[in-house]
Formats: C-alpha cells, sequence, structure tokens
C-alpha cells in the first residue's frame, strides 16, 4: 500500500507532460481528445488540464473551448535559454568588472539548493587565483547565495533556513536575521557578506534577470576585507549593478 500513492503521482506528472506534448504537436486540443490520445477517462484529462492550467502551463481557447500551450512554457523556456547562454553573455562583462573593479568577479546559479559559480574573471591586484567555477557554495553565507536566495521560491528559501551552517563568527545562523537581510536585499537590489564564509573575505553581488524578469543568477565581486571593505560596498555596486544589467539585457530582459 505505501508505494501506491507515489506511482500514482509518477503516473499524473507522465500524463501532464504527455499533453504538453500534445498540445506542442497538434496546437490546440479539446479534452475528449486529449483523453482519448491518453487513454483516460474525460474527468481525469480535464483534471489534468486544469493543473497545467493553473500553472499557466496550458491556456484555453475561449472561442473553441479548447487548450493551447500557455504562456509559462515560454518563461520556463526563457528561464533555461538564459542560464544556457549566462557563461557566453555574461564572460566578457565579468573581465570588464575584474578590470575596472581590480577584484575577482563571479557568475553563480541556482544549483539543487547551493549557489554554484559557472564563470570567473580576475583583477590584477587578486590576491590568489582561487578557481572558483563549479564550486558549490552555500546560499546563506555567500553574497551571490544571498541574491538567489532572495528572490527564490518558498520551498527552496524554506529549505535553506533550515540548514543555517556556520562558517565564520561572522555567518548568519539566525532564520530572522536571514530574513530581515533578504527583505533588505530585495530593497536596495544587491547583496554582500562581510567574512560569512572565509575570515578575510569579503563580496558583493547583484541579480541578473532573464527575460520574463525572473532572477536567474548572480554576479558578483569578492576580495580580501582589507581592500574590499564594508566602507567600500556602496561605490563598488554602483558599477556592479551597471554590470548586472548588461548581462541581463544580453539574455533577454527588457526591463527597467
Amino acid at each position: 500500500m505505501g508505494n501506491e500513492q507515489p506511482a500514482v503521482q509518477v503516473q499524473s506528472v507522465d500524463r501532464a507532460l504527455a499533453i504538453l506534448d500534445l498540445l506542442a504537436r497538434r496546437g490546440e486540443a479539446g479534452v475528449t481528445e486529449i483523453a482519448a490520445e491518453l487513454d483516460v477517462h474525460k474527468s481525469t484529462a480535464f483534471r489534468l488540464v486544469g493543473a497545467l492550467e493553473n500553472r499557466r502551463l496550458v491556456e484555453q481557447v475561449s472561442d473553441r473551448g479548447k487548450y493551447r500551450l500557455g504562456f509559462g512554457i515560454i518563461r520556463l523556456a526563457g528561464a533555461t535559454t538564459a542560464t544556457l547562454d549566462l557563461p557566453r553573455e555574461g564572460q566578457a562583462v565579468c573581465e570588464r568588472l575584474a578590470t575596472e573593479l581590480d577584484e575577482t568577479v563571479n557568475l553563480a546559479i541556482m544549483d539543487s539548493g547551493a549557489a554554484t559559480n559557472i564563470t570567473q574573471a580576475y583583477g590584477s591586484a587578486a590576491v590568489t587565483t582561487r578557481n572558483w567555477i563549479g564550486q558549490r557554495t552555500p546560499l546563506h553565507a555567500t553574497s551571490s547565495g544571498k541574491v538567489l536566495l532572495a528572490w527564490a521560491e518558498e520551498p527552496v528559501l524554506n529549505a535553506a533556513l533550515d540548514t543555517l551552517e556556520r562558517f565564520t563568527p561572522n555567518t548568519i545562523t539566525s532564520r530572522s536575521k536571514l530574513l530581515a537581510e533578504l527583505d533588505t536585499v530585495r530593497e536596495q537590489g544587491w547583496a554582500s557578506t562581510n567574512e560569512e564564509l572565509e575570515i578575510g573575505l569579503n563580496a558583493v553581488a547583484a541579480p541578473i534577470r532573464g527575460a520574463g524578469g525572473t532572477v536567474v543568477a548572480a554576479v558578483s565581486v569578492s576580495g580580501p576585507a582589507y581592500r574590499l571593505t564594508v566602507d567600500s560596498f556602496a561605490s563598488v555596486t554602483e558599477k556592479l549593478l551597471a554590470g548586472a544589467y548588461e548581462i541581463s539585457t544580453r539574455i533577454g530582459y527588457f526591463g527597467n
């Protein structure tokens, strides 16, 4: 009995995906057609279509009562395209920022509950040439992670709040303090860390948005705390925000 529910859930997911595939092939289809294609009762097809419609993955063609793929599909495709384009479109901007700020600049994306760096550029003053590419870093203790977490969906946020590991005395391990900081990140449009992942390392990050305005990545500048001081964060973010906006427009963002 215990395995029946998961099996039913998997079957429902498979059928929902089959509906999307059907609409992609045919353009439009009614509930009766969908039920026949899936070999299920009409009420089952209607329930599945309703769930997809709630997520805007399908929409009803009002004058014919049929369904077609919805805007949600475009949103998902746009997010995927943005992520795939990021390394190519972001590299030149990261290199320019690294030169202007004379520190290490990284691009990071959300990856299974962590911030993973996908692009990196070094300034001439970089103390080390540590390679962060491919490294998974904690969301709550990095500037990029805080940006990604500030605009993350609720399940991701809740999971992060349940695993606030301490790395240094400055690491935020209080749920209420982190939530308050994420509010500030959304309000000011950037995030920072003050020796929260490693002693002696500071960083600032800004959000990168895809075509639909969704935050798909973060660009950060990091450096030794004696040079990238807390007092310098505001001046650094001016150039960082400009760079983040440029990368965003390169991958299809047309917002303000």
